[in-house]
């Protein structure tokens, strides 16, 4: 039995070295979306475009030596459920930095944590102004709020010569967010808004309120949502014979699936935008705009998911530089690097300015936004001023 008694240990030590050894081998990044409820047709676009990223940089040799290891978490489309997911990711797995949430409501609620246990996060897709402006020095957020949002429309409100708009948003901080920082701006271009109705995300029949806006005397509908929401607001529209332009913010439209489920109610629907798969060559970044696409395609996945799943690549691209400008996985100098990176995303630049109280600024990149148009079936480009 001594001999036996011997060896066990000496085993179970080397097994432990090996071990220790195999998990120093990868960089950990915490990835946080949507994989079920709500949201998760948007979530799953993004963290297959977070896999393309990882791959990529993974075939090239990784960082620091490393590979990077993706630990992707279903935050279920639930604020509470994100807060859970942030809490273990950051202290069970140990990942050092984190990607997420998705919607506004989720990535508000996961912030808190963030400074509970000082772990930086990239938000990929989020537009609520106050992810950036209330005092949170972890955020790094590459998605425009929606505010830049409205911004960028109104280079294009002249040509569309609206007068008055009603709006139709999700009842959360993202659509209602979006309703305020587009009446703003209207009503600096004297634009006047009327009307303003909200939707449970989870809604199914928003008949009750398309008829309260079709019988206003505004033009358009401004309309905030996730894809699987707006097809169904559509079809409704379509089915009382509203008339009205319909125009989408938010960049989570998906305009190819809205297409292909909505038919002949999604024409002359109008989407604001934050990348042009359509249209590659007016990307900031043709050449990596057809290489992801072409990736995209070879994985077997749809077409229509590309309007997000870029969200996902650039998000782990950009954490990717803040690593390796580190020279470190500690989320202190991952931190601190995020202030430094610079790089051409697949909708332009990404390169943080400060946003936010004096000592507790946040990090805001400045994505590209586009206006694009269904029209008999197909994906047509607004012209911007």
């Amino acid at each position: 039995m001594t001999p036996t008694f011997r060896i066990v240990p000496a085993i179970a030590l080397a097994i432990a070295f090996l071990g220790g050894a195999a998990e120093a081998q990868t960089i950990k990044i915490g990835v946080n979306e949507p994989l079920t409820g709500a949201f998760a047709a948007s979530g799953t676009y993004v963290v297959n475009g977070a896999k393309i990223a990882a791959d990529e940089i993974n075939a090239k040799g990784g960082i620091l030596g490393k590979k990077i290891e993706l630990i992707i978490e279903d935050n279920k489309s639930n604020p509470t459920e994100a807060a859970a997911v942030a809490e273990k990711l950051i202290t069970s797995d140990k990942t050092p930095v984190m990607m997420g949430a998705w919607g506004s409501s989720l990535t508000l609620a996961v912030m808190p944590k963030l400074i509970e246990y000082e772990t930086p996060m990239v938000v990929e897709t989020s537009s609520s102004g106050k992810i950036t402006t209330t005092g949170n020095p972890y955020i790094f957020r590459i998605s425009p709020p929606s505010a830049v949002e409205a911004a960028a429309f109104k280079g294009i409100v002249d040509k569309l010569e609206l007068k008055k708009v009603d709006f139709l948003v999700i009842n959360n901080d993202w659509g209602r967010g979006t309703a305020e920082d587009f009446s703003k701006m209207m009503k600096e271009k004297g634009i006047t808004v009327g009307a303003v109705e909200t939707m449970d995300q989870g809604a199914q029949d928003m008949s009750a309120q398309l008829s309260k806006l079709k019988a206003t005397d505004s033009e358009t509908i401004i309309v905030t949502t996730a894809v699987d929401q707006l097809t169904l607001i559509f079809k409704q529209a379509a089915a009382l014979g509203m008339k009205k332009r319909i125009i989408t913010t938010g960049g989570s439209q998906n305009p190819d699936q809205i297409i292909a489920q909505a038919g002949a109610a999604a024409n002359g629907t109008m989407h604001l935008t934050t990348f042009l798969p359509w249209f590659p060559d007016k990307t900031p970044n043709p050449e990596a705009t057809n290489c992801f696409i072409a990736e995209w395609k070879k994985r077997g996945f749809d077409f229509a998911g590309v309007t997000e799943s870029f969200r996902g690549y650039d998000g782990i691209r950009t954490i990717a530089a803040a690593i390796k400008i580190a020279g470190s996985d500690d989320p202190k100098k991952i931190k601190e690097a995020l202030w430094s990176v610079d790089i051409m995303g697949l909708n332009g630049r990404i390169k943080f300015t400060k946003s936010g109280p004096a000592g507790k600024e946040s990090g805001q990149s400045k994505p590209n936004v586009y206006m694009i148009q269904i029209s008999n079936g197909k994906v047509t480009l607004v012209p911007q001023s």
